[in-house]
């Protein structure tokens, strides 16, 4: 007797004959071999209680993280999927899956007879195990495989049992009644596994040719559709000879279909299966972004945003397959700006760490964020993001911001009325042992306290202390102003400790900067002086969409007025004089912009800082010790792979300030502070 009297016969044995009428009436057979412990009337039953509604859940689709100019950021997925529509996938491409996965797709319903007849006797006569099920049946399996959220939901949707093909079967036969034929060659298209980590034709056709899954040509579309019989096995990366192999199977049954001419065959037959040059990985992580630091933060940011799932690993998880467009603050431009001064100012061999941070004021916007030491776990690379708290991966967290303080000292002798040309007689060294300072909870005093100035002394006025950063008038000026009007406008224009996310501590050196900082709360406290005292929350997430192109929640813009605008305008005009000749900043000065800045060096030069801003642009540069916890003294120390004899705020920190800012302005109208008020100025011109 011949294989296909074989076939029947066993078909006869297991089923019986009415079981087997049964079954065809439904309109399904199922797979044969295998249920000889099933008896005809236990297979009807099992296939009448099955569920019939394939309940599928979205299937993963990465998210894609973009610039403030859509350009892309970082890809993030646990599967590198990119869904398309079936009118936008090449009609080529869909012969050739129907080609050569299931021939028969639109003339048979959720079960091929015909293909799993010729399976069975060819596996009964072989001794072999070939599979015939239907391009649906084969959706239905991706589809529990994908809406499988548990291990064990995992191994039941890949179970190698007859029982598992029976649920897979009876969940075909309801798909058939529910959706179209195109609807289901569309859902498998994007649920296949293509190879090489890349889920759904589009993905494939991006990844493997740089082309749409409209683009795809004959030998592209035959190429792909014969990877998902073994994804593994035929990836034309690792396996380039079976891909080639299987290709050419392909196109020779869309031949045998005469879905394509002879001529058409041999051509494609021709072209070589890929060309590894041109393979576009689609790179998955922070880790493979052009800006990782900044990337990270704005994940990390991200995990605290209830809109995206109740806990942090609910939103990890939907960020990775809920198909997300995150549009963020960075502007390429200013990135590049600011990379480019890192890039001429330090080397990533220095034992010293540069970081840089530039925002918008009156909008909170974190435009770019950048630092001397390159993303990575080797040699001179670090995790750490220098530029934002301990919290979010940022190093130890933060570096102590000397003189750059004052300007908040500044800010609270305006707001109490004391005018910016307020003299007082400052010399090199002041005794303030035992000198009591008011605190929001009463006095500190300090009880061994003798500091000196670095630079000038004598009889100044706000301006020229400033101007010159001299230690005792500001000791003395925030003894009269008390230490908690400081701590209370720093911290509405968000300065905090970033070690310990406290308030900065109340104490009697507070104006020359004892907490630990980072550059972008610095730069961001002092767009808040340039947009005339409204604080704008640091903003690095603008929008996010779903697959759909529907919004979710996100914080947004959160801006307040938290100085009186001649507070600032005073401030401004203060800060104004150390960009002037003469000045600490003096040298930093380019073109004729508006610009108002102050230095910060801390003790002992442990850290250098600069921060400066115009009406347009706020940025702070910092240079420090770059081995936690960060208590080396910079003296000997590289930059730029020299020795630093003389690290000082505007010496070391304010040359990357500098040439960020001026690559930042370019193209940027110039606008100009706002006077203050007379009772502000006292007798100083305007």
């Amino acid at each position: 007797m011949g294989a296909a009297g074989q076939g029947v016969r066993l078909l006869t044995r297991l089923f019986g004959v009415s079981a087997l009428a049964g079954a065809l009436t439904a309109g399904l057979v199922v797979p044969i071999a295998g249920f000889a412990g099933f008896g005809s009337e236990e297979v009807v039953d099992t296939l009448r209680s099955l569920p019939k509604p394939l309940n599928s859940q979205p299937a993963a689709v990465r998210t894609r993280i973009v610039a403030a100019d859509g350009s892309l950021i970082a890809n993030l997925y646990d599967e590198n999927r990119a869904p398309v529509g079936i009118a936008h996938i090449a009609p080529v491409m869909r012969q050739a899956i129907i080609s050569i996965e299931d021939s028969r797709f639109y003339e048979h319903g959720a079960l091929d007879l015909q293909g799993t007849l010729r399976a069975l006797i060819r596996n009964q006569a072989e001794g072999t195990s070939q599979g015939g099920s239907s391009i649906t049946q084969q959706y239905v399996k991706l589809t529990l495989l994908e809406n499988a959220k548990t291990p064990a939901e995992q191994r039941a949707a890949t179970a190698p049992t007859y029982e598992r093909k029976l649920v897979e079967l009876r969940y075909a036969i309801a798909v058939e009644q529910q959706q179209s034929k195109d609807q289901i060659l569309d859902g498998y298209l994007n649920l296949a596994n293509f190879g090489d980590g890349t889920y759904g034709v589009q993905a494939a056709a991006q990844h493997y040719f740089g082309v749409t899954a409209a683009q795809l040509t004959l030998p592209q579309a035959a190429m792909l559709a014969g990877i998902v019989k073994n994804p593994s096995g035929y990836d034309p990366v690792t396996h380039p000879e079976q891909a080639l192999q299987r290709r050419n199977t392909v196109i020779e049954r869309m031949l045998q279909l005469g879905n394509i001419t002879l001529a058409e065959a041999n051509t494609a037959l021709r072209a070589p299966v890929l060309d590894l040059s041109q393979v576009h990985p689609i790179l998955n992580g922070c880790a493979n972004s052009p800006y990782p630091f900044y990337c990270e933060y704005v994940v990390s940011k991200l995990l605290d945003n209830p809109a995206l799932g109740d806990t942090p690993q609910q939103r990890d998880q939907y960020l990775k397959t809920g198909g997300l467009t995150i549009r963020t603050s960075l502007d390429p431009r200013i990135q590049a700006a600011a990379q480019k001064s890192i890039d001429e100012h330090t080397r990533p061999t220095d034992n010293t760490v540069a970081a840089i941070t530039v925002v918008q004021p009156g909008t909170g916007l974190v435009e770019a964020m950048v630092q001397s030491k390159p993303y990575g776990e080797g040699r001179d690379e670090t995790a750490y993001n220098y530029n934002v708290e301990k919290s979010y991966a940022g190093g130890y967290g933060g570096f102590q911001n000397g003189s750059t303080m004052k300007a908040f000292t500044i800010a609270a002798a305006i707001q109490q009325g004391i005018p910016i040309d307020h003299m007082i007689n400052s010399p090199d060294q002041i005794d303030l042992s035992g000198v009591p300072y008011r605190t929001c909870d009463g006095w500190t005093r300090d009880s061994n306290y003798t500091p000196k100035n670095s630079t000038k002394s004598g009889d100044f006025t706000m301006v020229d202390a400033a101007r010159y950063s001299v230690n005792t008038y500001f000791l003395q000026l925030s003894r009269e102003t008390g230490l908690c009007s400081i701590a209370t406008i720093a911290g509405k224009l968000g300065m905090y400790n970033a070690q310990t996310l406290h308030p900065l501590d109340q104490v009697v050196s507070m104006t020359l900067g004892v907490g630990y900082v980072t550059p972008l709360m610095l730069s961001n406290a002092y767009a808040t002086f340039a947009d005339r005292g409204v604080y704008c929350a640091p903003l690095l997430v603008t929008s996010i969409t779903d697959e759909s192109g529907k919004s979710l929640a996100t914080p947004g813009q959160a801006c307040k007025q938290v100085l009186e605008p001649w507070v600032a305008d005073g401030v401004n005009r203060v800060l104004s004089a150390v960009m002037q000749p003469g000045g600490t900043g003096g040298n930093l000065s380019f073109g004729s912009w508006d610009l108002a800045g102050k230095t910060g060096t801390i003790n002992q030069n442990l850290a250098v800082w600069f921060s400066g801003y115009t009406p347009n642009l706020a940025a702070a540069a910092v240079v420090a010790d770059a081995t936690p916890p960060y208590t080396n003294l910079m003296y000997g120390h590289q930059l730029n792979g020299q020795d630093i004899t003389d690290p000082t705020g505007s010496g070391t920190a304010g040359p990357l300030w500098e040439s960020a800012m001026r690559g930042a302005l370019q193209g940027l109208p110039r606008e100009s502070f706002v006077a203050p008020p007379a009772r502000v100025l006292g007798n100083l011109p305007n």
